[in-house]
């Protein structure tokens, strides 16, 4: 009886180890759709679930072609420890990656090393609305400490911070170009992040501060043009938003709710 039971756990585990080295690389995007409630999926998927690569877009979803969103593919090695319960994941792009991403733990919790991600504006459009109305260009910059990432349930809780550098942006709405230099800051603290808005530079002066939590953002700002530029920038600043006095100075509430 013995004899039988531990043959019966050999050949289910041979069954288990055989399928898993054949996953396709496009479980990968499953995956990473699921985590951002299909906002990003992988296109043209290659190789394996363990060794492959892809290129990360939006998920258009039906039969629409997925638009990338960075450049380069994305290439990944995924250790087979996975199989009990052990993650050793490195994630590489040297067309957008400052440098390889290790991220190391277990099913439930794990850490992402230090780096930093190349966003260009213009493929943000990919996403939808209202970014393709918005027009963005410019160069984006996401660079982050090491993080440290959690699963709760269904839910994922992440300790660190994130800065989104922006520079030199501008969009179509305008024929200011650029408009500045920004800075935005994420500090998470579990399902929720503080948020920070700064200017850099530039004759479009935002700035605000709010939260994000379950990808829903509340933020409270205001946007400004910088002295001498309040003629070039009116029509924007009408449709960002209501205008209204402070002392001697016009501004437009950003408000997020």
């Amino acid at each position: 009886m013995r004899r039988s039971l531990g043959w019966l756990v050999a050949g289910v585990l041979s069954i288990i180890l055989t399928v898993g080295a054949f996953c396709p690389a496009s479980w990968m995007g499953l995956l990473l759709e699921r985590q951002t409630g299909g906002r990003l999926t992988l296109g043209d998927a290659q190789g394996s679930l363990w060794n492959g690569s892809a290129f990360v877009g939006g998920a258009a979803g039906g039969k629409d072609p997925v638009t990338p969103l960075v450049p380069g593919r994305f290439a990944w090695r995924l250790s087979p420890a996975l199989l009990i319960g052990q993650l050793d994941l490195l994630v590489e792009n040297p067309a957008t990656l400052s440098q390889p991403v290790q991220i190391s733990g277990s099913w439930d919790q794990w850490q992402v090393s230090a780096a930093a991600l190349a966003l260009p504006a213009e493929r943000l459009a990919g996403l939808g609305a209202p970014l393709n109305t918005i027009a963005p260009s410019g160069q984006m910059r996401l660079r982050w400490n090491t993080l440290q990432v959690a699963r709760q349930g269904n839910a994922i809780v992440l300790l660190g911070s994130m800065t989104l550098e922006m520079r030199e942006m501008a969009s179509r709405l305008s024929a200011v170009k650029p408009l500045g230099s920004y800075d935005l800051t994420l500090d998470w603290r579990g399902q929720q992040a503080q948020v920070e808005l700064k200017t850099v530079k530039g004759p479009l002066l935002l700035s605000g501060s709010g939260a994000l939590q379950n990808g829903r953002l509340q933020f409270a700002g205001q946007a400004e043009s910088q002295a001498g530029q309040e003629e070039r920038l009116a029509n924007l600043l009408n449709l960002l938003g209501q205008r209204r006095t402070e002392g001697n100075r016009n501004i437009i509430a950003l408000e997020f709710k």
